[in-house]
């Protein structure tokens, strides 16, 4: 018999996603001529061009002072600020009092007024608990408008709509490409339209404080990361406040059941050892939460919050359409900073994404359709722009798709413009150009790689029609490799191929394979064509001039890992993939500026490596 909370899920669902698939018929009817067909580039402006409409909201403010917020005074506090970092940063006094109920109720009463704006001053404001937007309502940040989100996990357990007991008042979330309850993230909304945050500038700041020790405690959201394993790398080799004995995303966590057999007794023994692999890791929360999507566990019985490790994103819009986000500056997140799931008509615009802290992620749009980001600032500690759509079984919303990316630069970051890892609803229609990824900090915690696919055989999904074109890489990427580790029985040999950092350009089809015990879903890559693409070489103390350790990185899917039932699906190689008039700038690995495995037809024309133009066709 189904529970009262797994009925009241389905319904909220229902509800949203028959919104949004209304929202995308009226977009699907206005057609693609052939003309845009046959030109990508024209396909991108036509977007762009229908996302640049404004939107519109009722002339009316609601200012948050008069339901009762008044601004807090601050303290300093020692705190983290990176990975590796600690710094003395403000914070809000003891006694603060909280703007929560205030901005609920500005937010309440501009919905019910039927829209308008709600407006933060100038000034400090302390808030414990989420801001959660509401359709036809544009919460807009003044000036000098500092926000200071409370950095007690428990204020994000408290005000959800459904109540689970002990793990607190969660809400319907997706962590990591899968669907749980989970705590609510700073700013939140589920089946709105027609919303809006804004800042009038980049004092307009939004602070996480994701490195603020928790009351009471040394550890902090970024505790909760666990140890870094990236082998070779330049930073981000610590986790704040880690330490022996402490509990965090990657160490099983006991209040998770020994047997899978506990919450899914209808899974045979072959399909339970499948997924839950060999030892314990898989009670890990970051691993326990895939593992019940893989076994069919539906969301009501996957409850995370209080108890658990699974840090809230700090923006995370789920089933919205027309959505505005502009002009602010946001700070310090928990996890990532930017998270729309199955949204529609979204407007990423002028906003500036910095946090240092692990899984940092400036803009991660998933299983969305219709999408601008432009005019952005990055400065992450991940990937700046993560494409992403569904993990494991989860990939009810379907794919990723017609999202333009421009004008914007990157700073540090794993990935500038990434796809993946999470994709299995498929990523297609990609569009980015005119792109600066300025790599200031290259000697300390340099960018990564530029442009970055990753996928596997858990993963699975497809990526297809991706176009790049106009891209300065003035100060290159990291120039020494992180290698990735293989499976037993692969044909490529452990840490001998630089996935994790090193080339400008990474097709990564294997994709940290270790980390998932079900591998039945091989990925297809097809249609990929980047343009002009120039890369600057900087003055490394051990190589010399150089712009990246190799240039081009392209794994293709390894046949070897399937781990399902027989026959085996086909395993393609990556396909259609051509890059053109390209500078890559001088790789340190001169020996091989490439690699490439089960690759067909990649296609350079008029690329240059090392000062040498390069025109040819590779297999292999």
């Amino acid at each position: 018999m189904r529970s009262t909370m797994e009925s009241r899920i389905d319904t909220q669902r229902r509800t949203m996603m028959k919104a949004v698939s209304a929202t995308g018929l009226a977009l699907a009817a206005g057609g693609t001529s052939a003309a845009i067909a046959d030109d990508p580039w024209a396909r991108a402006r036509e977007i762009a061009q229908r996302l640049s409409r404004p939107l519109a909201f009722r002339d009316q403010d609601f200012v948050i002072t008069e339901f009762g917020a008044a601004p807090c005074q601050l303290v300093k506090v020692k705190a983290w600020v990176s990975h590796d970092d600690q710094g003395v940063i403000d914070t809000q006094a003891p006694g603060s009092k909280d703007c929560y109920a205030a901005i609920a109720a500005a937010i309440a009463a501009c919905h019910k007024a039927g829209g308008g704006r709600v407006v933060i001053p100038a000034g400090n404001w302390y808030v414990a608990g989420p801001i959660v937007l509401l359709s036809n309502v544009h919460v807009h940040l003044k000036k000098g408008a500092h926000v200071y989100f409370s950095n007690d996990p428990r204020d994000y357990a408290k005000y959800g709509d459904f109540d689970c007991g002990k793990n607190g008042k969660l809400v319907l979330t997706r962590w990591q490409s899968n669907d749980c309850l989970n705590f609510a993230s700073m700013i939140y909304a589920y089946g709105q339209d027609n919303i809006a945050l804004t800042g009038e500038d980049w004092t307009s700041r939004l602070n996480g404080q994701g490195g603020v020790p928790f009351p009471g405690s040394t550890d902090c959201w970024w505790t909760w990361k666990g140890k870094n394993r990236t082998i070779n790398a330049v930073s981000q080799v610590n986790t704040p406040g880690d330490g022996p004995g402490k509990i965090n995303q990657r160490i099983a966590n006991p209040v998770n059941p020994t047997s899978l057999a506990a919450v899914t007794p209808g899974l045979t023994e072959e399909e339970r050892l499948l997924i839950q692999g060999e030892g314990d890791k898989w009670r890990a929360d970051e691993q326990y939460l895939p593992a019940l999507s893989e076994a069919g566990v539906p969301v009501a019985k996957r409850v995370f919050g209080l108890g658990h490790y699974l840090r809230p994103s700090m923006v995370h819009l789920i089933g919205c359409t027309n959505v505005l986000l502009q002009g602010y500056h946001v700070v310090h997140t928990p996890f990532w900073q930017h998270h729309p799931v199955h949204c529609r008509n979204i407007v990423f615009r002028n906003v500036h994404a910095e946090s240092h802290g692990p899984n940092s992620d400036g803009f991660d749009p998933e299983s969305c359709d219709m999408v601008l980001v432009e005019g952005c600032t990055f400065d992450a500690g991940d990937d700046c722009i993560a494409i992403k759509a569904g993990k494991n079984r989860d990939t009810q919303y379907g794919p990723s798709q017609n999202i333009v990316i421009q004008d914007c630069i990157m700073h540090s970051g794993h990935g500038a413009v990434t796809l993946g890892s999470e994709m299995a609803g498929g990523i297609q229609n990609v569009y980015a150009q005119n792109l600066v990824f300025e790599n200031t900090h290259w000697a300390t915690n340099p960018l990564n790689t530029a442009i970055r696919l990753k996928t596997n055989m858990n993963r699975g999904g497809y990526l297809r029609n991706f176009y790049v074109r106009n891209v300065k890489i003035p100060n290159g990427v990291q120039t020494s490799p992180s290698f990735y580790t293989t499976l037993p029985n692969s044909p490529i040999a452990s840490k001998t191929v630089a996935t994790a950092a090193g080339a400008v350009v990474t097709f990564d089809c294997d994709y940290t394979p270790t980390a998932d015990s079900v591998r039945l879903r091989p990925p297809v890559v097809d249609n990929i064509q980047i343009s002009n693409v120039t890369v600057g070489n900087v003055k490394t103390k051990k190589d010399g001039l150089a712009s990246c350790y190799q240039a081009i990185v392209i794994l293709g899917p390894v046949a070897t890992d399937y781990n399902g039932p027989q026959p085996m699906p086909t395993v393609l190689p990556v396909t259609n993939v051509t890059i053109s008039d390209c500078d890559f700038g001088t790789p340190v690995n001169r020996e091989q500026p490439w690699y490439l495995y089960n690759v067909k037809g990649l296609r350079l024309m008029r690329v240059k490596i090392g000062g040498k133009e390069i025109t040819t066709t590779l297999s292999t």
